[in-house]
């Protein structure tokens, strides 16, 4: 017993020894990153957020490639750090939101609303962490200034001119935006995405499986394409497709020219075989063929049939929601139910990703971070595998684009595999597996009143 002193002494110098270490390696790292930085370029409070970031070890657990402390190489503790590394990967790489305040960029409105979550709810850094970190622990002034950052960075991306006071800082936005087009191409455009011929056997078009007065979609678990052949995932809706960061679920199409090429080359769905097989038929069109020579010197080609429909889409927007009356301060667009919905959509964490004017599109996030979606599901297919398809990075498996919310109400069912065939199914396997919250039926029911408000409108008329 009397060596029992000595030893719980010997624990507590050994613990504070290593925590001194730490620190100063801590704070060696974070001297040598903001000595690599462009801080120059920024602004006073994006300069100082950038150095919070920094001086905290975000960087440890939030980008791939850091230098770890000596103690990450330790039994234990190696394994309690790449746990706590994994799970910061599934939800949030804070490198492109490093690099595009160093180059002075926008910075993703999906980043600005996960430093805002977690700021709010104290939950950065984790208390695990800071037993070994303590100087990470984030003062009221540091998290003062990330969130007057995330301020400043919205008001630099949205029209808060068009915005009440109360709102103007708000994760999402009433649609204020219109993309520049040309009429004539517009036109064109419409007359092609209804055209069958762009399918081998003329029977089917982009409006098929996203048809104007459906919401954009088709409403069916999988798409129908020639032949009654069926492809493996859920189409998305085409409304505000504009505003998506990339195209397709996977992302794999750059823009949405890009996307337009795809389904005519498809074998589940136009099963074209060749641009030249489309060429040949729209060109016996001569009314068709004079449009398009009017346009572009080189008359029909894939590359004017992709234009077109292209400038087409960027004209489908659907603005002036009832919700986005009422941010924009009409205060009576939303009954109390619905404002109700919307702050349990914020404290639900639904405006974490689905953020911005159209609501989400802008970032691929795992499906199951809190919970395991796929191995409760079962049936994992090559297509579960989301934007690993494209890019091989084993971090971006079962990551999957953050669909728009506008217009959701009309675009049942849900997911990519269709699984959710409700709106209120959807809002509850969200909470669920996304955020790990289990939702109360009435509290469902009140966050799905605030959705069935996003329906917008096209050319004057509200979607139904």
């Amino acid at each position: 017993m009397k060596k029992l002193p000595l030893v719980i002494g010997a624990c507590v110098a050994g613990y504070l020894a290593t925590v001194f270490i730490v620190d100063r390696f801590d704070v060696r790292l974070s001297e040598q990153h903001l000595a690599s930085a462009q801080l120059n370029g920024m602004d006073k409070l994006t300069s100082e957020a950038f150095k919070v970031l920094n001086s905290n070890g975000c960087q440890y657990c939030h980008t791939r490639n850091s230098e770890l402390p000596f103690y990450a190489n330790m039994p234990i503790a190696k394994q309690l750090m790449n746990k706590d590394i994994e799970l910061a990967q599934r939800q949030f790489n804070i490198e492109s939101l490093l690099a595009s305040a160093q180059q002075g960029k926008a910075v993703s409105e999906v980043d600005l609303a996960k430093i805002e979550s977690v700021m709010q709810d104290n939950a950065m850094p984790p208390n695990l962490y800071l037993g070994m970190h303590w100087r990470s622990r984030l003062s009221d002034e540091e998290k003062g200034v990330l969130l007057d950052w995330v301020k400043a960075e919205r008001l630099k991306q949205s029209s808060a001119d068009a915005v009440a006071d109360a709102y103007k800082y708000e994760p999402v936005q009433p649609i204020t935006t219109s993309f520049p087009v040309n009429p004539a191409k517009v036109a064109l455009g419409e007359k092609l995405y209804h055209d069958t011929r762009l399918s081998s056997d003329d029977t089917v078009s982009c409006a098929s499986c996203h048809a104007l007065d459906k919401g954009g979609v088709d409403r069916l678990d999988v798409s129908v394409g020639v032949g009654g052949s069926k492809g493996p995932i859920n189409a998305p809706t085409v409304y505000n497709a504009a505003f998506n960061v990339l195209q397709f679920w996977d992302g794999r199409a750059a823009d949405l020219q890009k996307q337009a090429g795809g389904p005519p080359m498809n074998p589940l769905e136009m099963a074209s075989t060749s641009w030249e097989q489309i060429v040949g038929k729209l060109t016996q069109d001569a009314q068709l063929s004079a449009e398009f020579a009017a346009l572009y010197p080189e008359g029909i080609t894939e590359n004017s049939i992709t234009d077109v429909i292209a400038e087409f889409e960027k004209t489908l927007v659907t603005p002036n929601s009832r919700f986005d009356l009422f941010l924009k301060g009409q205060g009576d667009a939303l009954s109390s139910v619905e404002k109700e919905g919307y702050e349990l959509f914020k404290t639900a964490k639904c405006a974490t990703c689905h953020v911005g004017e159209a609501m989400g599109g802008q970032s691929f996030e795992l499906m199951g971070i809190k919970k395991d979606y796929f191995a409760d599901r079962g049936n994992v297919s090559e297509v579960d595998h989301g934007r690993y398809n494209v890019t091989k990075d084993p971090h971006d498996m079962y990551r999957f684009k953050v669909p728009t919310l506008r217009n959701v109400a009309l675009t049942a069912p849900y997911f990519h595999d269709a699984s959710a065939k409700t709106l209120e199914d959807a809002v509850d396997k969200m909470a669920e597996y996304q955020v790990g919250m289990k939702l109360s039926k009435d509290e469902i029911g009140k966050i799905v009143a605030f959705l069935q408000t996003l329906n917008g409108e096209y050319q004057g008329k509200t979607l139904q």
